[in-house]
């Protein structure tokens, strides 16, 4: 039987370390993960881990914590963000940083997305620390600032701080369901400039709204299959096109002279971003300016031997063998996978599995449901065996 470190507290527990890790008020905005990351990391570091600290920005850290490792095989990847979304304008009925628990939930902001998925694979790692030195060995990736553009996993793959690894778990919430990809997220703005007057005499001005009701015209039409040769995946579906929000004019009496739209597009495999928005700028010629604000690739995953294993393993914890699909949110997953193909391990699998509820991130009252937490401990457990041959 195996056993926990005897340097590591008696108690700890995924429960435990969900709430501890709650505590920690990381909303992203500002973020301010450091502490956050440092409580998980001495814990790692108790129990054998060689812990490296990477900041993108002050307080902004992230957490690589490895064990174990030979030449033959690298190391299996699990990760998960620290940062939190903000609480919304709603009144809560529970602390949302206190880690309440009531029968089976656990309450509290980043319970289910995803403190509570971070927890137990690393429980899970430290459980099994003893027994990983002379195995392929685990890599542990705690990502800061994912919530807003995936600024913590873009810094580490851009500045190839990601050494091996040879499959990734995202510990996103999925009800213990793996999935195997998730479309891509690309953000846009565009602007149109115009020349402001007095609004009782438009015609000595020139209408940057009216510009930009052109450029929504012309985006209403975008061909997807036109423009980027791909208009649907046979798992994830349709690429999507969201014109999210417009800002413009600063009095009635004036003619606006600058107006600014953001654009959410979800895209799938095949569809390059910075083709896309070449795309876009070439749709509405000179009425308007494309810019990039966030960029984060579809992450897919075919289902081989490795995603088969994970499938067999988590069966018993959905009550059938999954079959593959792709989840509707974007991860950090995508970015290391990229980085640790920069690293010379090249494309590597990577399946979203977590004990949170996805229907319940970023809304009030976020829980966790604490069997399920528990049993995600047991299923990290199996798959950390099972790829380190123990």
């Amino acid at each position: 039987m195996l056993h926990v470190n005897s340097n590591l507290p008696k108690t700890l527990s995924a429960l435990q370390l969900t709430r501890d890790m709650l505590n920690y008020n990381t909303v992203n905005p500002p973020g301010i993960e450091r502490a956050c990351a440092q409580h998980v990391g001495k814990l790692l570091e108790d129990a054998g881990f060689r812990v490296a600290y990477h900041e993108f920005a002050e307080a902004r850290t992230s957490l690589i914590a490895t064990i174990g490792g030979h030449q033959e095989k690298p190391p299996i990847c699990f990760t998960g963000h620290i940062d939190v979304v903000p609480l919304g304008t709603a009144a809560w009925t529970r602390d949302a940083f206190a880690g309440e628990t009531d029968g089976d939930h656990v309450f509290g902001r980043g319970s289910s997305d995803m403190k509570s998925g971070i927890a137990a694979f690393v429980v899970a790692a430290i459980r099994l620390a003893p027994h990983l030195k002379n195995t392929a060995g685990l890599v542990l990736v705690l990502t800061a600032g994912e919530e807003v553009g995936c600024e913590g996993a873009k810094f580490l793959a851009h500045k190839k701080l990601l050494d091996r690894a040879g499959a990734i778990i995202v510990a996103e919430p999925t009800d213990n369901y793996p999935f195997v990809g998730h479309k891509g997220l690309c953000w846009i703005e565009i602007e149109t400039k115009g020349k402001t007057a007095h609004g009782s005499m438009p015609e000595q001005g020139e209408n940057a709204i009216l510009k930009m009701n052109k450029v929504i015209s012309k985006l209403d039409g975008f061909d997807w299959k036109h423009h980027c040769g791909v208009d649907c995946h046979p798992i994830m579906g349709a690429p999507t096109m969201n014109v999210a929000t417009l800002h413009a004019g600063l009095n009635t009496n004036s003619v606006p002279d600058s107006a600014r739209l953001t654009v959410d597009m979800r895209t799938v495999p095949g569809i390059e971003h910075v083709h896309l928005c070449a795309s876009v700028q070439a749709l509405i010629g000179d009425i308007g300016k494309v810019r990039k604000i966030v960029d984060t690739p579809a992450l897919y995953s075919e289902p081989d031997e490795w995603v088969e294993s994970i499938f067999e393993i988590s069966a018993p914890f959905v009550g059938a063998k999954p079959t593959p699909k792709t989840i509707m949110f974007s991860t950090d997953g995508a970015d290391l996978k990229r980085g640790y193909g920069e690293s010379g391990n090249g494309s590597i699998p990577a399946v979203i599995i977590g004990p949170g509820e996805p229907s319940i991130a970023h809304q009030i009252d976020e829980w966790c449901s604490i069997k399920r937490l528990e049993q995600s401990v047991d299923m990290y457990d199996q798959m950390m065996r099972d790829w380190c041959s123990l």
